[in-house]
């Protein structure tokens, strides 16, 4: 029985890679197969997803086996993100109800190796600290409290996963005002930057010619102010350091 092992795009496969070269040696049906795994992943389409096909190199019969994708993902989709936080402590991207980490609790339970759908959602609230996303407007932290308190004890034992209108309406309002207040944080950042690389200029002006500060240096300047990375490359790229290792190689 031959194995193979790989991470699709649910709903989406074809006869392409990463399948079908390896599907191809075995004289299996690429067709079938790509159908099965399609129809079998059509509710995680758009998300990556691990599949593992086996096939009797005798017989040409297949099995498919599905999981589910990672859990960071799932909440990403369920927030209708393009992504999560870069600095899940300082920026939070989204805000889920209970009953949206339920949903997710109850597709990934197979693989949490929980039998119960309680611990399967503390995991998923325990997903969004590191996601940056808030749950029931409260850090996660605080909602996993609640959870063990029993606070949230009739939506989990109901296995509640549906909104009202008036909560859809909610987390659109909501991710809107934290996109502003994102917005908003990477304009103080950046201001922050600015004053930093003028400051950088002034003091490299009193230094001898030719002298003039590193690239490490400036950069750690500009992490001591907490400036995330992806706004200090767009003041100090890194192909400047690569330069000045290149002469300093030379």
């Amino acid at each position: 029985m031959a194995e193979i092992n790989a991470l699709v795009e649910a709903g989406s496969v074809s006869a392409g890679p990463p399948l079908g070269p390896q599907l191809g040696p075995l004289g299996v049906d690429i067709g079938s197969v790509v159908n099965r795994i399609n129809e079998k992943t059509k509710d995680f389409e758009g998300m990556e997803i691990p599949v593992t096909v086996k096939v009797d190199e005798e017989t040409k019969e297949f099995e498919i086996e599905v999981g589910t994708p990672p859990t960071a993902a799932m909440i990403r989709e369920e927030a209708g993100l393009d992504s999560l936080s870069p600095h899940p402590k300082e920026e939070k991207v989204a805000d889920l109800f209970i009953e949206q980490c339920i949903k997710i609790a109850k597709s990934k339970l197979p693989d949490l190796n929980c039998s119960d759908i309680k611990p399967a959602v503390k995991q998923v609230v325990g997903a969004c600290v590191s996601s940056g996303v808030l749950v029931e407007d409260k850090d996660p932290k605080e909602v996993l409290v609640e959870i063990d308190e029993g606070v949230y004890d009739e939506e989990i034992e109901n296995e509640k996963t549906e909104l009202t209108e008036e909560e859809k309406e909610e987390i659109r309002k909501k991710r809107e005002e934290l996109q502003e207040k994102m917005e908003e944080r990477e304009e103080e950042f950046r201001e922050k930057a600015e004053e930093i690389m003028a400051q950088i200029k002034a003091e490299e002006k009193e230094l001898e010619e030719g002298q003039e500060m590193t690239r490490k240096d400036k950069v750690s300047r500009m992490e001591a102010e907490d400036i995330p990375y992806e706004i200090i490359i767009d003041y100090l790229p890194e192909e400047e350091e690569e330069e000045g290792e290149d002469e300093e190689e030379q």
